[in-house]
């Protein structure tokens, strides 16, 4: 059986060329909730133990494990839910000390609370990081949205949402948060600027 690779099977999830209504169906998520800025070393540490949860599964044959239901599968690219607190709000410019956020690595469906619970001890045994106890598993839903691909540097995203709200206002459609979801398509280690991947989706609701 060839592996599941997202990219290539989920396009209209992951992949959307230009802004477009989704109903997005529940899934199951490792998150973690911060806030600051996202530049800080904390912010990595969240990343890196979502990641290595996610690859804990992922590798679970490796080990001899193999839970029911598993199939081979790429795993999936980080997300987060980006909000600003109170002060933030108030402010007449972007303040990144005053996000709030939640990021999240989808996983299959396969997964489940107790097998969510052996990985997080198991790595916990051979990783350090502090945040690994604030992961939670949870089964979130999107519901009907609006997204599309923003190609650029994060700070360039106003132009990309700009757009999303024109095609709300030709669609009969209305954003019902502010906040909205990133989806990191571009590793941005790897990746420059100006080439970065980024799917914006936020919450909508019909007129």
């Amino acid at each position: 059986m060839s592996k599941f690779e997202w990219r290539k099977e989920l396009k209209d999830l992951y992949l959307p060329k230009k802004p477009t209504k989704i109903d997005v169906p529940s899934m199951k998520y490792f998150t973690i909730e911060g806030r600051g800025n996202p530049n800080n070393e904390q912010f990595n540490e969240y990343v890196e133990a979502l990641y290595s949860l996610s690859y804990g599964i992922r590798m679970l044959p490796k080990k001899g494990i193999t839970p029911e239901g598993y199939f081979e599968y790429t795993v999936f690219p980080l997300e987060g839910v980006w909000d600003l607190d109170e002060v933030g709000r108030t402010l007449d410019y972007l303040s990144k000390d005053h996000f709030v956020y939640k990021l999240m690595i989808r996983q299959p469906d396969f997964v489940t609370e107790d097998l969510f619970h052996n990985v997080l001890e198991s790595v916990k045994q051979k990783k350090s990081n502090r945040q690994l106890d604030n992961v939670k598993f949870e089964t979130l839903i999107d519901g009907l949205c609006v997204q599309t691909m923003h190609i650029g540097s994060y700070d360039d995203e106003p132009a990309t949402f700009a757009l999303m709200e024109q095609y709300c206002d030709q669609n009969n459609l209305k954003r019902i948060e502010k906040t909205h979801k990133e989806i990191y398509i571009s590793d941005p280690r790897r990746t420059s600027p100006e080439k970065l991947k980024t799917v914006l989706r936020f919450k909508v609701a019909e007129l």
